[in-house]
């Protein structure tokens, strides 16, 4: 496996991106490691296949969704002049998949986006593929959550006000 090299640089990372409102981030954080280290960076979406259908079926408009995240990321990459690979999967279980893709392509670093939401009850929720991928992962893994959201606004605009 890769290792960084003890300053928080790293040679590869791999990019989980869902499509969600989190992949700009993960992206954008990625580029900024990308252009200080020359990080080379591999963006995966995994098309999860449920148990009803079999592993290699072409599921109606998958293929195209996951097609259009990637080409987000890869374009919002090429803004900064940085070269993005990427790959889709489909598979059973998400965050076995992006920790097996990291594993295989001899990454030392899995970047994951992570909304602010809650469950009902106003408890904190990470989903299930960031928990696994935090005890499953054999390399670092980096999780870029979103901000909190608030009612009047984002906590920028709120700063913004408050300096006027």
């Amino acid at each position: 496996m890769g290792e960084s090299n003890g300053q928080g640089q790293f040679t590869r990372a791999v990019l989980g991106l869902n499509g969600g409102p989190t992949d700009p981030l993960v992206v954008g954080a990625a580029v900024r490691m990308a252009k200080q280290a020359r990080t080379e960076l591999i963006a995966v979406n995994v098309i999860e296949v449920d148990w009803t259908h079999d592993l290699a079926e072409v599921l109606p408009g998958s293929r195209e969704r996951a097609s259009e995240v990637l080409d987000r990321a890869e374009a919002q990459a090429e803004r900064y002049g940085i070269d993005l690979k990427t790959t889709l999967l489909q598979a059973r279980d998400v965050g076995a998949a992006i920790v097996d893709e990291a594993a295989g392509v001899d990454a030392d670093l899995i970047i994951l986006g992570l909304p602010y939401r809650t469950k009902f009850g106003g408890d904190f929720a990470m989903g299930r593929v960031i928990p696994y991928v935090l005890q499953n992962a054999p390399m670092a893994v980096l999780v870029v959550r979103s901000a909190i959201p608030t009612e009047t606004g984002s906590s920028t605009e709120q700063r913004a006000l408050a300096r006027r």
